[in-house]
């Protein structure tokens, strides 16, 4: 009986970690008037984790997406990628390619931690993250969202871990 208590303290002990020992994550909050932040979505977020968003241009109404990847705590844009040049084009320095009929610009590497996006309904923002794209727009109008990597204990996140997969069954 001794043997069998073992056991379960062991097993206990092991549930305990896993669900207390904090890890990174890819945080997604919104940012209230007040000033309090609301945890939305969570996604598993070690160094070099990317992630996409994606809007509609406010003047040329043509899609624009940028990807980002987590390094070391902060968040970085890796890639941009555009259909016309106007406002916000980023000088990157760099050369830019065409990729059917996408301007793709590549190496950007600049440091965005925290990145904070009015994600308007009127631009259609739409989250990527493994293959999934999720609509910004569904949390209500306009909401003020940080992305940022935290290191936190899964037991802290489960809801925001819970609402992506939601968002997928009920949304597409």
């Amino acid at each position: 009986m001794s043997r069998r208590r073992g056991w379960l303290a062991l097993y206990a002990l092991v549930l305990l970690l896993v669900f207390c020992w904090p890890r990174p994550w890819l945080v997604v909050s919104e940012l209230h008037a007040q000033g309090t932040l609301e945890r939305r979505y969570v996604f598993p977020g070690d160094d070099g984790t990317r992630f996409s968003l994606c809007w509609q241009h406010s003047v040329e109404r043509e899609d624009w997406i940028e990807t980002f990847a987590l390094s070391k705590g902060a968040i970085r844009v890796v890639s941009s990628r555009f259909k016309t040049f106007g406002a916000g084009v980023p000088d990157t320095g760099q050369a830019s390619r065409l990729e059917q009929g996408w301007v793709v610009l590549d190496d950007i590497a600049r440091p965005v931690d925290p990145l904070l996006v009015q994600a308007a309904a009127r631009e259609h923002y739409r989250m990527g993250y493994g293959g999934y794209w999720l609509d910004l727009g569904a949390l209500g109008p306009a909401p003020t969202l940080r992305f940022q990597q935290q290191r936190l204990p899964p037991v802290m996140v489960l809801a925001g871990l819970w609402r992506p997969w939601w968002h997928r069954m009920t949304h597409g």
